[in-house]
């Protein structure tokens, strides 16, 4: 027992040295020639906000394209709706759920159009007309329904508000006309006199006088 452990100290001891001088020797030639080990953003977190690996999240899926991240490709997406039932935009879906197997088609289908020559409208038209208004994050100002989902809840804001104004105004009348009621003077007794009254004090102050 005692003559294993001197033994055992000794090999750690060389494997220290060894690992030492390995690094003592590898390490002056990075640096003089300028090199450093390479540092990979975390996924989803790179400059353009591309997913450079995507089997990390457990699902192969085809890197995004750098392109795909131009602001007018962004601006595109972030009007339309992704159709997996997460209620985001197609931008939004395909850069942040990376388990959405929905948003990178739907991205693939908007550079598609793109490069076939369609601007901005032309490629929403394009969706409308493969999907229907509800690959649009917001419905068209056309029809009753869809006016009525817009001009609906700026009408019922604006009778709220009227009805809240009324209420105040209302509200500050009554405040003023109880004010004005309590602050009156008390009207004088002698109003309340009955004539009887009068001409028993007449009587009264003609006795006193005789």
């Amino acid at each position: 027992m005692n003559q294993s452990r001197p033994e055992l100290s000794r090999r750690h001891f060389l494997l220290l040295g060894v690992s030492s001088a390995a690094a003592s020797l590898v390490g002056p030639p990075l640096a003089a020639a300028g090199l450093q080990a390479p540092q990979d953003s975390l996924s989803g977190r790179g400059a353009t906000g591309t997913l450079r690996d995507p089997s990390v999240v457990g699902r192969p899926r085809q890197p995004t394209a750098i392109r795909g991240d131009e602001a007018e490709i962004q601006a595109i997406e972030q009007r339309l709706a992704c159709s997996c039932g997460c209620t985001l935009d197609v931008f939004t879906c395909r850069t942040t759920d990376f388990t959405c197997t929905y948003s990178p088609e739907l991205h693939r289908e908007v550079l598609a159009l793109r490069d076939s020559g369609k601007n901005a409208q032309g490629i929403l038209d394009a969706f409308v007309e493969k999907y229907g208004e509800k690959a649009l994050m917001a419905p068209k100002p056309e029809g009753v329904i869809n006016l009525t989902g817009y001009l609906l809840p700026g009408a019922l804001i604006a009778a709220a508000g009227a009805g809240l104004a009324l209420f105040i105004t209302r509200r500050k009348a009554a405040v003023a006309a109880a004010v004005s009621a309590s602050a009156a003077p008390p009207s004088p007794t002698g109003a309340h006199v009955s004539p009887e009254d009068l001409d028993r004090l007449r009587r009264a102050l003609a006795d006193i006088e005789d």
